[in-house]
């Protein structure tokens, strides 16, 4: 039960091969001859059995054959009976290369492999490489070479070229899985296959589009957790969008939603096939960089300043050494080279004057990466340099990238490079193009560790009354909230607003402007007309009574006449907000298929659409990812101090921010909203115009949280949270875990008896490794659970005074099994609080969450020789019994 489910598909130890017959190749079809002739390449380190449906013999052979995987390559017609014949020889996977089969046809081979327990990669892929396992299972070419490098296509023709780039680039693969569209397991499987897969260290996506993006965030944001995941993806513009989801049969959604949702997942995005490429090298040399500072080595100063400008361009930092590494390199250098910004060897830069430069630059703390730069200079020998870096690469803890520049005399240099897994470029730009790359990772990594609830720790909203607000809208079949409702609804989240009364005739709106006080804004008020000013239907600065009687006539003529067909309430009227050098923001939501709602953040005003500054994040929102969107505009450059006006309250922008999360997450309705214009500055923040469009909540996705199942991000379930006390005096808490709790949780590890850490993990480790630390702190909170108990304790600090520190003394968790109906679990709890509860307090919460999410059976491994455990196991009223596939463990299973 500690294998992946998956684990049938990409490590299997029996194969059989429906593929037609080897000795009649004229009845192959073209994916059957390349996978005869990939399979028969190498030899497979498992067991291989080939069979033919059409021969009388194969089904006598059925009884003795036993496999993990079937690989069909059939004509369409032909495999649906193989993969009937696969489910009676017990496969748990099969692969179908097929090509061919429409969708119709593959939804009938899905109910097939779902009636006979089979996990189905396929139709219309190229297939799959493992080659560690010698295993070929592909139509994509040679075997690539063995590497910790992972690649998943949604594209045949590109697995194949990235297949043939690799074999020619020193680059080697843990993995290679073509993904073809109508397939069964999908993107998201694979990528939590490899999050868990030891042999994979990092991982490489062509993505046309996703078909959940609940499931495909959960695996993303796993797998970007354990290990560097690029991700190239297609259909940035519309007529690729199309494209996009005609070849791959799935959904595309919005470029920028995408990129939001990549950077959130921790993820880094590319933009070309290039850049894929350049990506795939550094990562193959599994190079991990934690920051901006490139530092620019090279016998040249032309080609140093162009890495320097795109440095620049692409918001990095030019990395300087220290005056100190400086003052030590300078003796070790010739006379002309300068060590100010570039370290320009120049031309008379030997292979030594490389060494000592790349290991100073490596060894300053003011400098994350290295770029070496190579010109060809008359009597130079490049390929010295090259050897003298190979030299160096293992000393090194910092990424080093190469640009060996020319082409002829720089082949052989470029091949020495390859061979000592450097990462070669032939342009500067290239270069430092992909160190960025690489380096955003780092940067995405602290979107990836927020886990927000859905309500912040501001004051409590008045979720009640808004829903009232929105079922009356729909009560009245209407979608588009008027001005006054949208900001009611604004209100009961605590957003300001501006006062706003509603006239019906001149006289009113007079009466209504003397008592709020001049100025004011008059505004036609109709569910029809989304863009007020577009109908000039919005009317500023008014000082007087008369003026506000004069315009209010003149307006509703205008509409009535420019929009006859608009349903007019009357006209607004509210107060004229009174900051004089306050900066107009915009936020918004807009909703994306299939991401679901996304909350928009720039510069606003009637110019919205030409200035077009839409920074774009997915909810929810902490004060932490509110100030990086806020960051990520345009406008944001206008928030501080600027041309004379004070800086605004930025306080109050992450708070409105804050609110309009709280709205997202708590009101599934919503559809699309724009607070546009926010009057904010140095005093505070205040929405002048609101307009809401609304819906019909979305039917709860099935396996999604009942709240939250309009969210692509599960928030964090702070509803979990209670407080125990402990027998003999004390309490401690009960709480969903966070990826914060990773040192206490490895501190509570490394406390336990070696027994203790045995019957936990059946293994003799004495700490948890950093991947399996990130997968245990950070999980998806809709397909699993941990809940840890946290107790406080007062220890004495170095300098003798006590203080209150937190300490995990337990966990339980639960993992939902691939039947989406019962989960395993498991139970830690610290050795000295055993015996006083815990377990068992810990077991039934765990059970608890489980029984809400729907699911029906939870169930566990314990070890038969463990019998505390089976003891607690049998007071909580779990049936227990062997285990056939491992006699030292017992079975333990409840109905919840």
């Amino acid at each position: 039960m500690d294998k992946h489910y998956l684990t049938p598909l990409f490590q299997p130890e029996a194969i059989v091969v429906f593929a037609g017959r080897a000795d009649d190749p004229a009845s192959l079809t073209p994916h059957a001859q390349a996978l005869h002739a990939a399979l028969r390449a190498q030899r497979y380190t498992g067991t291989l059995q080939f069979l033919d449906i059409h021969t009388t013999g194969t089904l006598a052979d059925l009884a003795q054959a036993r496999a993990d995987l079937a690989i069909i390559a059939l004509p369409p017609e032909d495999v649906a009976a193989a993969l009937e014949i696969a489910g009676r020889v017990s496969c748990r996977a099969a692969l179908v290369i097929s090509s061919g089969i429409g969708a119709e046809q593959a939804a009938e081979l899905k109910k097939i492999a779902r009636r006979e327990g089979v996990f189905l990669l396929g139709p219309n892929c190229l297939g799959l490489q493992r080659p560690q396992l010698q295993l070929n299972a592909s139509a994509a070419g040679p075997l690539a070479r063995a590497g910790s490098l992972a690649l998943v296509s949604q594209s045949g023709a590109l697995t194949a070229s990235m297949l043939d780039w690799a074999s020619n680039n020193a680059v080697g693969f843990s993995s290679v899985v073509s993904l073809g569209p109508n397939t069964s397991v999908d993107i998201a499987q694979v990528l939590d296959f490899l999050a868990n897969d030891a042999q994979t260290h990092s991982i490489i996506v062509y993505l046309e589009g996703i078909s959940n993006a609940r499931r495909f965030m959960s695996a993303l944001r796993m797998a970007a957790n354990a290990k560097p995941v690029v991700v190239l993806k297609a259909g940035r513009r519309p007529a690729g969008n199309e494209a996009a989801q005609t070849h791959s049969g799935t959904i595309v959604g919005s470029d920028d939603v995408f990129d939001a949702a990549l950077r959130r997942a921790g993820a880094v995005r590319v933009r070309s096939f290039v850049e894929l490429f350049s990506a795939a090298k550094c990562l193959a040399s599994r190079y991990r960089p934690v920051g901006k500072r490139l530092a620019i080595v090279t016998n040249g100063g032309g080609p140093g300043v162009l890495a320097a400008d795109w440095i620049n361009e692409i918001a990095l930092q030019l990395g300087k050494l220290s005056t100190d590494s400086a003052a030590a390199l300078k003796p070790l250098l010739n006379g002309h080279a300068s060590l100010s910004d570039l370290i320009d060897l120049s031309e008379e830069a030997t292979p030594e004057h490389y060494k000592a430069a790349i290991e100073a630059a490596c060894r300053d703390r003011a400098i994350d990466g290295v770029l070496a730069i190579y010109s060809p200079k008359v009597g130079g020998d490049a390929s010295a340099v090259a050897r003298a870096l190979g030299e160096i690469k293992r000393s090194i803890g910092k990424p080093l990238l190469c640009c060996w520049m020319g082409d002829a005399t720089v082949q052989a240099a470029r091949a020495i490079l390859n061979e000592a897994a450097i990462p070669s470029f032939r342009t500067p730009e290239a270069a430092v193009g992909a160190f960025g790359n690489i380096a955003s990772f780092y940067q995405n990594q602290l979107l990836l560790q927020q886990t927000p609830p859905p309500l912040s720790t501001l004051a409590k909203p008045d979720i009640e009354a808004a829903r009232l607000v929105i079922e009356s809208v729909l009560a009245e079949r209407r979608k588009v909230l008027t001005e006054m409702e949208s900001k009611t609804l604004l209100s009961a989240f605590h957003i300001p607003v501006t006062n706003t009364i509603l006239a019906r005739n001149a006289n009113e709106a007079m009466m209504i402007a003397t008592q709020l006080g001049y100025p004011v804004a008059l505004k036609i008020a109709s569910p029809d007309i989304s863009h007020k000013s577009d109908v000039q239907g919005v009317v500023l600065n008014l000082a007087s009574g008369t003026a506000v009687r004069d315009a209010y006539n003149d307006m509703i003529e205008r509409v009535g006449r420019l929009l006859p067909q608009a349903r007019i309430n009357g006209i607004t009227v509210q107060k004229m907000a009174r900051a004089r050098r306050g900066r107009e923001i915009y936020i918004g939501l807009v909703s994306d298929e299939p991401f679901g709602p996304v909350i928009v953040f720039g510069a606003g005003g009637t110019m919205i659409e030409l200035i077009n500054d839409r920074a774009m994040e997915l909810p929810p929102l902490n004060q932490f990812l509110a100030r990086r969107l806020i960051e990520r505009s345009r406008v944001a450059e206008t928030l501080g101090e600027w041309r004379g006006a004070s800086a605004v309250d930025m306080d109050a922008l992450e708070q409105l921010l804050l609110r309009v999360s709280e709205m997202v997450c708590e009101l599934p309705q919503l559809r699309e909203m724009d607070i546009n214009p926010i009057i904010v500055d140095e005093s505070g923040a205040v929405a002048v115009d609101a307009r809401i469009v609304i819906d019909n909540a979305p039917q709860a996705v099935s396996g999604r949280s009942s709240n939250y199942g309009h969210l692509s991000i599960l928030p964090y379930p702070a509803r979990y949270e209670q407080i125990w006390p402990l027998p003999g005096g004390g309490e401690y808490a009960v709480r969903p875990i966070h990826p914060d709790d990773a040192q206490m949780l490895q501190d509570l590890v490394q406390q336990l008896s070696p027994e203790s850490r045995y019957f936990r993990f059946v293994s003799s480790m004495v700490e948890l490794p950093p991947s399996m630390l990130a997968r245990f702190t950070l999980i998806d909170y809709d397909r699993e659970m941990a809940l840890v108990a946290v107790a406080k304790e007062r220890v004495a600090g170095a300098d003798g005074e006590i203080r209150e520190t937190e300490r995990i003394v337990g966990v339980s968790r639960y993992i939902t099994n691939p039947d989406q109906s019962s989960c395993e679990f498991s139970l830690l709890v610290a050795d000295e609080f055993k015996g006083r509860g815990l377990g068992s307090r810990l077991m039934e919460s765990i059970m608890d969450v489980a029984r809400e999410k729907g699911l029906a059976e939870i169930e566990g491994l314990v070890l038969a020789n463990n019998p505390g455990m089976l003891k607690l196991m049998r007071s909580l009223g779990f049936s227990v019994k062997p285990f056939e596939e491992d006699r030292d463990f017992k079975l333990v299973t409840h109905a919840l």
